[in-house]
């Protein structure tokens, strides 16, 4: 990658991070996050596919729109699934016995297959078109699926948190959320093209 295709790449980063902060402010933060964060992704997942000359605003605005409501259950949903998680595992934790500690572990592999949804629901919603419960269940096939690329996923999306809000807190206005979104997006997406180069030849 040369100098001129950087500094193009950093532009777009922070452009849409700067839009997914400013269109989560304009849905009052509670509406408006999981709408600005689809957005976000479905810029990205265009990016990827080749398609780098679109209207970031027009791409952005279009799909903050058209998703809102969808994905705020979708989003909710899942907040509630982990809150119910979190305060099972601080009940159980608390409880002496072999039967609570057999469930704490039955818990935190909950916890497990939990935080692998969250990595690919977003780029599932962005990139196909289905239901909920299909939502859920592509995230954990996939995620389970690859598990080296869902672990390198893993590991970049942390590298990029811990460089954008605790190394060097101030990057975090103009790339707190679009580097981790693009390490999520560009390594679900090749699960993606495997699964459809898969379904294309069997």
């Amino acid at each position: 990658m040369g100098y001129y295709q950087f500094c193009t790449w950093v532009t777009r980063l922070a452009y849409v991070n700067l839009l997914w902060i400013g269109f989560t402010i304009l849905g009052l933060g509670i509406f408006g996050f999981f709408p600005a964060t689809v957005s976000m992704f479905a810029v990205i997942r265009k990016w990827l596919t080749g398609e780098t000359d679109i209207s970031v605003f027009k791409t952005f605005w279009k799909n903050f729109k058209t998703e809102f409501y969808k994905v705020n259950v979708l989003g909710y949903i899942l907040l509630a699934i982990g809150a119910i998680l979190y305060i099972d595992l601080m009940y159980v934790k608390g409880q002496p016995g072999m039967l609570f500690t057999v469930l704490q572990f039955g818990l935190l592999f909950l916890f497990f297959i939990y935080f692998i949804i969250l990595l690919y629901v977003f780029p599932i919603f962005v990139h196909f078109k289905c239901s909920f419960k299909d939502y859920l269940k592509w995230s954990i096939i996939l995620g389970i699926g690859n598990p080296i690329l869902t672990a390198l996923m893993l590991v970049a999306a942390v590298i990029a948190f811990l460089a954008t809000f605790m190394v060097i807190p101030a990057l975090m206005v103009f790339f707190g959320g679009s580097v981790i979104t693009f390490v999520i997006m560009w390594g679900a997406f090749q699960s993606f093209t495997k699964l459809e180069y898969t379904e294309k030849y069997n």
